[in-house]
């Protein structure tokens, strides 16, 4: 007997990511945000909380996602008012990133959506057990 779709781990990965993508953009699209720029918007609101002002590379490797595809999206972040770039002092080539008020009032509230949807689609399975298998996966963390 051969195997099916539901015997193979990159295909049930592939599925379940699927699922929880919709339930994110889901969650996310009444505040105006896709996927992608809700990481980013949350990722340089998380550093610029911890005192950091980072570049948009930092920004990158805390998400990440590649350089370039987040140049863009920064620039759509900064389009919308969200956050600022700003010269690097240090690089001419860098830009700093700032989230502004706006992005600092929208990031939690973007934060706590993706929560309450993360919280909802993952119910079914043990949260602690979940992240450390996640987390190994992504070879972070636990």
């Amino acid at each position: 007997m051969t195997a099916g779709p539901g015997d193979h781990p990159g295909f049930l990965l592939w599925r379940v990511t699927l699922s929880w993508q919709r339930e994110v953009v889901a969650a996310l699209g009444p505040l105006g945000l896709t996927h992608v720029q809700f990481v980013l918007l949350a990722c340089t609101y998380w550093l610029n909380e911890h005192g950091r002002q980072p570049n948009q590379a930092t920004v990158a490797e805390q998400a990440g996602t590649d350089v370039k595809m987040t140049s863009q999206v920064l620039r759509t972040l900064e389009a919308k008012g969200l956050l600022v770039r700003e010269p690097d002092p240090d690089d001419s080539r860098a830009r700093r990133l700032r989230v502004t008020a706006a992005g600092a009032a929208l990031a939690p509230r973007a934060m706590a959506a993706v929560e309450r949807a993360d919280a909802a689609f993952f119910a079914p399975v043990a949260t602690k057990e979940a992240l450390a298998m996640l987390g190994r996966l992504a070879r972070i963390g636990g």
